[in-house]
């Protein structure tokens, strides 16, 4: 309750401070100008919270501050190679990161020197931790609340903590077959693939997340038996014989590597694998002849549009030429997928769609292919912006133009074949139109259909009826080997 710029004053012995750390969280300007005021001329004002910065000139012309905002934790915050990565920077260079901060603190802590008693005051045991978010938002005062966890002597307890396995109430009795294990609670698995899987006919059995709480969300939303964060028992589960996994790219060869292994069904949402030994064991695996059922996720395939243009393109013996044109839209550089080690890179995680798609028009294996990535003026070319062209082995050709520099007003996807004298033209899987073709002009749907239900209809139906994996073995590592050099030469190209 004192006036804060007499407190300043009393304290400096009217020099006023020597620092100011702004540690409030207000859209007001007064805390910046009370700073500048309690500060001596040459002083220093650090924010380290969120205010505004409605600064006044006089106050910091006249003596000269200086003013600096402190990110959180310090160097390495907000740093993907630091913080996910573990990429440290030489202590020689940058004392203090994010990570030494807190061991100084930790230290402190351990040897008495921080005493942080004092700030707590509230403790309940976990199963009451209801009451201490009642407590938060009761307007009883409240400062460090503490959560005490069970101690089993018997167990690994901290083993115990890392993975959990909760059963849910309204679970469904298990099929006999097409019992279907997620692994990956992302925003497509749960938005598209869940709901495609159980409109399919799967019993939703198991979903697992690295951290639990959208395998929760998602298991109480469509009524699974059990979420867990353990994905090797998911697999391990004898229950299960389908496990579809949706979780980020880098992840996918080694929990299809594991499913295979157990003998499971696996559907992997693309890309199957980042890299050519991954490939390799994988094919290894799948060939067996006793192998189960391995899918990926290329549902544009299945898309109506696209089996009615086979129909059509059956018909003539002519060579086709497709050009497919892909407004993908620009991902910041940081973003996860464009990291060649967890994302594999925008042409192996999602162009890899479209060399599928032109792969099952053609009907034909991909005979020859090459890359070229557009290079942007005074800059370096950028991957994720580059067209692909395939050669196939009846003579048909294709490119893919796969461009993160156009407008969001223009059409996401479009695909043209030109073969005999004919044309078929697909808008963004709503809306085919046809020149030349005897029996057919246009072909309209009220909603957009790129197939992701039809796709997993059609591998939950294989599983049901014994029958082969709805997509050949050989054509889903023939375009996962080609995605994976497109990737390679680009990237060269673009270094």
């Amino acid at each position: 309750g004192e006036d804060p710029l007499a407190a300043a004053q009393a304290f400096s012995r009217g020099r006023g401070v020597d620092a100011v750390l702004l540690t409030a969280s207000t859209s007001s300007s007064e805390p910046v100008s009370q700073a500048a005021k309690m500060c001596r001329k040459r002083g220093r004002i650090v924010l380290v919270g969120v205010t505004g910065l409605d600064l006044a000139r006089a106050d910091f012309y006249e003596k000269e501050l200086k003013f600096q905002v402190s990110c959180s934790y310090g160097p390495g915050r907000y740093d993907p190679l630091y913080e996910d990565q573990g990429q440290d920077y030489p202590i020689g260079f940058v004392r203090w990161t994010e990570q030494r901060n807190f061991e100084a603190v930790l230290d402190l802590i351990e040897n008495g020197s921080l005493d942080l008693k004092s700030l707590i005051s509230h403790r309940f045991d976990i199963d009451d931790a209801p009451d201490a978010y009642s407590l938060l938002v009761s307007g009883e005062p409240s400062l460090g609340i503490l959560l005490r966890y069970p101690q089993d002597a018997g167990k690994d307890s901290s083993a115990d903590l890392l993975t959990r396995t909760i059963t849910l109430e309204n679970a469904a009795a298990p099929a006999s077959k097409g019992v279907a294990g997620f692994i990956g609670a992302g925003n497509y698995g749960g938005r598209i693939l869940i709901s495609a899987f159980r409109d399919a006919g799967a019993t939703l059995h198991s979903i697992a997340s690295a951290g639990g709480v959208s395998a929760v969300h998602y298991g109480k939303k469509f009524g699974f038996s059990r979420v867990s964060t353990d994905a090797s028992a998911l697999i391990g589960d004898p229950e299960i014989d389908l496990v579809v996994i949706s979780t980020r790219h880098d992840t996918h060869a080694r929990f299809v590597e594991q499913s295979l292994s157990a003998g499971k069904n696996v559907f992997a949402e693309k890309p199957l694998c980042l890299t050519h030994a991954e490939l390799d064991r994988i094919a290894s695996l799948a060939s067996q002849p006793d192998s189960s059922r391995l899918m990926v996720g290329f549902n544009r395939r299945f898309a109506p549009h696209t089996r009615r243009m086979k129909e059509l393109l059956q018909a003539t013996a002519a060579s086709k030429a497709f050009v497919m044109t892909v407004n993908a839209g620009s991902v910041p550089n940081e973003h996860w997928l464009q990291d060649a080690a967890v994302g594999g890179g925008r042409l192996v995680g999602e162009a890899c769609h479209f060399i599928d798609l032109l792969r099952f028009l053609a009907d034909s294996p991909i005979s020859g292919f090459d890359v070229f990535p557009l290079r942007d003026p005074g800059g370096p070319p950028r991957p994720d912006k580059a067209t692909i062209t395939l050669s196939f082995a009846d003579g048909s050709i294709g490119s893919i133009h796969y461009l993160a520099n156009g407008d969001k007003a223009f059409p996401k996807e479009r695909l043209e074949v030109f073969s005999g004298g004919r044309v078929l033209q697909l808008d963004n899987f709503r809306k085919l139109r046809g020149w030349g073709w005897q029996n057919f002009s246009t072909m309209n749907l009220w909603r957009q259909d790129k197939g992701q239900s039809a796709c997993a209809a059609a591998f939950v139906s294989s599983i049901r009826n014994g029958a082969p994996a709805p997509i050949p073995l050989e054509q889903i590592l023939e375009v996962s080997r080609v995605s994976i050099e497109v990737a390679e030469i680009s990237s060269a190209r673009s270094s």
